[in-house]
């Protein structure tokens, strides 16, 4: 696993736990993504986990942590898209980011679900900093208000219900391909198509 994983790159130690975690929990689920696993997959001792994360959740989140780019930086790009291109291009490459982020991470999620200790202290960790899907509702939907006021997304839509539908179908895309094998890539373009007209939105 370790050759397929890294090669013969001297990459930075720290680095190679975080990828060899995310492969095994990707790929065995999280009752596979154990420390003596990660130890093998880097190869490293299992102490050397311990250098650079104080516990095995503490390394499963820096996993999800590592992943949040696919689906900030689309996101945080839609702070200065409104009144630029169309609110129908700009959606769709937020969109494509969650995509990429729930393909990315939805593995790793669902197993976390099946370890409740492990679940509690993951929910324990978003409260302080406030983390969580809401976020990335808030900033769509802040978007679809900009968007609305400069008259190029009819005032009729409810902003917020349209953020939910498009995370949410994001999310729900992502599922239903892993849990029945159905192929095919999200239509971005196409659910924002779907979102906008729905309302009569002008785009």
């Amino acid at each position: 696993m370790s050759q397929k994983i890294f090669g013969r790159g001297k990459a930075n130690r720290k680095e190679q736990i975080l990828a060899a975690a995310e492969a095994l929990l990707r790929h065995r689920g999280i009752g596979g993504a154990t420390t003596r696993a990660i130890a093998e997959a880097v190869p490293c001792s299992e102490g050397a986990i311990y250098v650079h994360f104080k516990d095995r959740l503490e390394l499963l989140l820096a996993v999800l942590q590592r992943s949040l780019p696919e689906m900030l930086i689309p996101l945080h790009a839609l702070a200065n898209k409104a009144g630029t291109r169309t609110p129908r291009q700009n959606l769709a490459d937020a969109l494509s980011g969650l995509t990429r982020f729930h393909n990315r991470v939805g593995p790793m999620l669902c197993s976390l679900i099946s370890e409740p200790e492990l679940l509690q202290r993951f929910r324990e960790s978003l409260g302080p900093l406030d983390k969580g899907p809401h976020r990335g509702i808030a900033t769509l939907a802040h978007y679809i208000e900009q968007e609305q006021k400069l008259g190029r997304i009819v005032t009729d839509i409810d902003a917020k219900t349209a953020a939910v539908v498009l995370m949410a179908s994001s999310f729900f895309h992502f599922f239903t391909r892993e849990l029945l094998g159905s192929p095919g890539r999200l239509d971005a373009s196409r659910l924002v198509d779907f979102v906008l007209r729905t309302s009569g939105a002008v785009y």
